[in-house]
């Protein structure tokens, strides 16, 4: 068995697709709510539909421990404002695993985020030490709860209070299959892709340095099969932990996104730019790019599909498909 949190969100979804089709037993633990959510998990068998506040009480009733424990569930709301909100979502359940496997030497797989590293002064390396960890500035309270326990993570590591695997993956700007579920936090892509097909321009923020164009602000866009792969190869490897940064090791510009889509749409770019709200600004990334160093270290080999490729593989196969879903 294993345990997946966040099983029916964007990644963890992807990912319980993937284990289910590997003919693993899969617990998705997820509140499904009244939005098609549930579509996320449609067309895969799984062997449990667990509540978030019942996670205690189904691990703890279980005849076995689980075979490794995926957490991803969180609220991952870069605009959320209640704080005391992200602590009892992120935080507290993020704790009480990490006790939970170490207690019973389960191996667990963790979501952080590349949010954690604010606007990047301080670089993008996935050093988990905590001395390297304290140099890092989260710009908002999303971000801030994902560092909050990465660094309580580092230092209980230090203390050699850890469970046999553990890995923690700073995700980048993640896109692909069931995340139309997010709303205004679904990627450029999806969104743009609903505005391209009917014809009209794709709209990207207007740059508010002089040193940076418009739509020449940049990120690492990753696919999310790309991501599964990677967390299937630790499942596969129990033997390895760390931190490690999960892009695709390039950062590419709005506008060469913008340019993908269109093309995958075998239509001509057209981009139109508007102001960046005022709020934003003052927490807005320029630039993110993922070193990948640590990760191939470990013995990750399988290379990062390029931006246009993926663009058009998650048009074809899933915003232009009748059933988008995984």
């Amino acid at each position: 068995m294993i345990v997946v949190t966040g099983g029916a969100g964007f990644i963890g979804s992807n990912l319980v697709a993937a284990l289910a089709a590997r003919g693993e037993e899969v617990a998705v633990v997820d509140r499904l709510g009244g939005d098609e959510r549930w579509r996320n998990l449609a067309k895969h068998e799984i062997a449990a539909l667990v509540a978030p506040e019942a996670l205690g009480e189904y691990l703890d009733g279980l005849a076995a421990a689980p075979r490794a424990i995926c957490h991803l569930g969180a609220i991952s709301d870069t605009t959320e404002r209640d704080v005391d909100r992200l602590v009892r979502h992120n935080v507290e359940p993020s704790l009480a695993l990490w006790r939970y496997c170490q207690a019973r030497q389960v191996p667990l797989l963790y979501a952080s985020s590349a949010a954690t590293y604010g606007d990047g002064r301080a670089g993008f390396d996935d050093d988990f030490t905590s001395a390297a960890l304290a140099r890092l500035r989260p710009l908002n309270a999303y971000a801030w709860s994902k560092h909050v326990v990465d660094r309580r993570f580092a230092r209980l590591l230090a203390r050699g209070e850890a469970p046999p695997q553990w890995v923690g993956l700073k995700f980048f700007n993640v896109f692909g299959a069931n995340e139309y579920h997010k709303g205004e936090m679904r990627s450029v892509v999806c969104k743009a892709y609903e505005a391209v097909s009917r014809g009209q321009p794709v709209r990207l923020f207007r740059s508010h340095r002089n040193d940076i164009a418009d739509g020449g602000q940049a990120r690492d866009f990753v696919y999310v099969d790309d991501c599964i792969a990677a967390m299937l190869w630790f499942l596969d490897h129990p033997g390895v932990s760390g931190m490690f940064n999960l892009g695709s090791g390039r950062a590419r510009s709005f506008a060469d996104l913008a340019a993908a889509l269109f093309a995958a749409l075998g239509r001509p770019t057209d981009i139109e730019f508007v102001d960046t709200p005022v709020e934003l600004r003052a927490r807005y990334q320029f630039f993110t790019e993922a070193p990948l160093a640590r990760l191939r270290a470990a013995g990750y080999e399988s290379p990062f599909q390029p931006l246009e490729a993926a663009v058009d593989d998650y048009v074809e196969r899933y915003l232009a498909a009748q059933d988008p879903y995984r």
